[in-house]
């Protein structure tokens, strides 16, 4: 049997945005299990690598603001919006000294 003879990957983004997929229309829409209904245990287990991946999307854009301004109130603030980008220059007049 060929099954598992390659490793079969995503990316974080690609994976989580099937996840979502899959949780909104509550069946499985990928290999085996195709348009079988997802169990509780399942729908958890998407629910919490869509947290997962929230989380490390948080963690990398707050250490990014750090970074960039050494401002923690605007990293905290930066690392919980959606679809923003940082911003340029200076945002107090307090800039992380070298």
């Amino acid at each position: 049997m060929d099954y598992n003879k390659e490793r079969r990957w995503f990316s974080p983004q690609k994976r989580a945005a099937s996840y979502a997929e899959e949780r909104k229309a509550k069946v499985h829409q990928h290999g085996s299990k195709e348009g079988k209904p997802l169990t509780d245990y399942e729908s958890g287990l998407r629910s919490g690598y869509l947290q997962c991946q929230s989380d490390h999307a948080g963690l990398f854009r707050y250490k990014l603001a750090m970074d960039k301004f050494g401002d923690k109130d605007y990293a905290v603030k930066f690392s919980r919006e959606k679809g923003t980008k940082l911003k340029e220059g200076k945002t107090d007049g307090k800039k992380k000294a070298n």
